[in-house]
Order: C-alpha cells, then structure tokens, then sequence
C-alpha cells in the first residue's frame, strides 16, 4: 500500500476509523444503520464518508462497501499496524487551520439546538451594526451612506445571509444530491458571519483607508468560515465547500456589478 504517512489526518479521527472498522467488520451498511451506530449527525456522517471517498463504494441497494483500497486499510488497522487510537501530534500549521476555520465550534452543532441561539444573536449583532452605522450589507461586502432606513437595513442584512443559506441548499444538492440537515446548516451559516458581523463596529472607529483593508481581510475569512459551514453543514469535503463558496461569491460580486454598486 502506498506509504501511511499520507492518511494520517485521514485516520486520526475517530470516527472514521470507526466507519472502517465497521464497514470492516459487516461488509456493508447503510446509511441510517451506520449513523446509529456513530451517534453522529447526519451532515458529519456525511462529511466522514466523502472524507472516505476513495475507500468505499455504494452498491445497488445505496448500502456502503469497502472497495480494495479499503480493504487493504482495514486490514492494516485490524493488524495494528496503524494503532487504533493513532496519537499522532498535530503540526502547528494543523492546529491553526482546525481553529481559522473553528472547527471546533462547528463540530458541536451535530446538535444544532444548542448553537443555534449564538448563531441567531451573531446574525442579530451583525443586523443591528450594520443599522446603526448606516452601511449597507451585500452579503460580503458593505457600502457607506446608504437610503435604506434603520429598519431596512436589519431585513436586508438578515435578507443576505437567508439567501446564501437557501443558495447552499440549492447548490449543494444540484452538485451532490445532498438533502436534508436544514437546521445544522442554517447553524452554521450563522456562525460563519461572525467576522462581517463585527466590521461594522470596527467601522465605527477607524478611518475609511484603513476600513477597506480591514473589510479585506475579514471577507478572505468569512470565505473560509463559510466552506467550513457547508462542510459541516452539508458533509461535503472541503474542496467541494470552496466551490460553492467561491460560487457565491462570484455571483454576489456579478449582481453588484448589474445593479451599479461597483462601476
């Protein structure tokens, strides 16, 4: 098998170790089986098994398999060849990203409930700066001097994020056939605008030059927060979340450019 060292942020998760193991052990499962036997939520379960992509198949039934190259894996793991629990010590560059993308905090919304009240009061700072500042969102970008009214510009701001929500649902199921999870991805997509939702109170006490650097900065990072939101969200690998958000993005850029706002 090719050298080890290249699935070791593959296996140090436990659960997919446990995915193989499992698959391992019954030859095959099926999806609302195997999510029982995790405890885990459906978007995670999810994510674990495209993370696994290259190791699994889908029969006819929709039930799940190891192909060869699982096989070999598991085979490997029963050997203890690779331990089982796998202490292998994260890089710093690792520990960086897992908390760039908070991946901890998105971890804990396998059970939405507890994390959607952060995520509303996140989406309600944002609203209420936004207001009060007199800046008009656009999703990942804000303009200064706007006509909205105090009021307007609360919906507009909740209007923007409502629509990338309902944008994800669309596009991930078009692309992935992902259906489902609405709550844990609305979650999440809340707490990914944690960083545009405090520009505007930066805005309040920095100058215009300095403002648009921050705002850059602050956009590069909600983009990564948001694919890490449809990764947890919708259990899409990573490379699959960015497409999406950089779909988004690109789109929100075209409108603005169709309605005047950028010239």
């Amino acid at each position: 098998m090719e050298d080890l060292s290249r699935y070791y942020t593959l296996l140090r998760d436990p659960a997919r170790r446990k995915i193989v193991e499992i698959l391992g052990a019954q030859e095959k499962i099926g999806f609302k089986e195997l999510r029982e036997v995790l405890g885990l939520g459906v978007g995670t379960v999810y994510y674990h098994l495209d993370m696994l992509s290259d190791f699994i198949v889908q029969d006819k039934q929709r039930k799940y398999r190891l192909n060869d190259r699982g096989q070999t894996l598991y085979k490997i793991l029963k050997e203890g060849n690779v331990p089982p629990t796998l202490e292998i010590s994260e890089a710093f560059s690792h520990r960086l990203a897992k908390w760039l993308f908070l991946s901890p905090v998105f971890a804990k919304t396998v059970k939405p409930l507890r994390l959607l009240p952060l995520s509303i009061a996140i989406l309600l700072i944002g609203a209420l700066g936004s207001a009060y500042t007199g800046l008009d969102s656009a999703l990942f970008f804000y303009f200064p001097y706007s006509i909205y009214s105090f009021t307007s510009l609360i919906v507009l701001y909740f209007f923007n994020w409502l629509g990338l929500f309902l944008f994800a649902e669309l596009f991930t199921y078009l692309l992935y056939r992902r259906v489902g999870n609405d709550l844990q991805l609305f979650t999440c997509v809340g707490l990914a605008t944690f960083p545009m939702a405090f520009f505007p109170y930066i805005y309040l006490f920095v100058s215009d030059a300095v403002s648009q650097y921050v705002l850059f900065i602050l956009q590069i990072w909600s983009l990564l927060l948001v694919s890490a939101a449809f990764c947890f969200g919708k259990g899409v690998r990573l490379d699959k979340a960015v497409v999406i958000s950089f779909t988004a993005i690109y789109l929100n850029i075209a409108l603005l450019f169709m309605s005047g706002r950028f010239t």
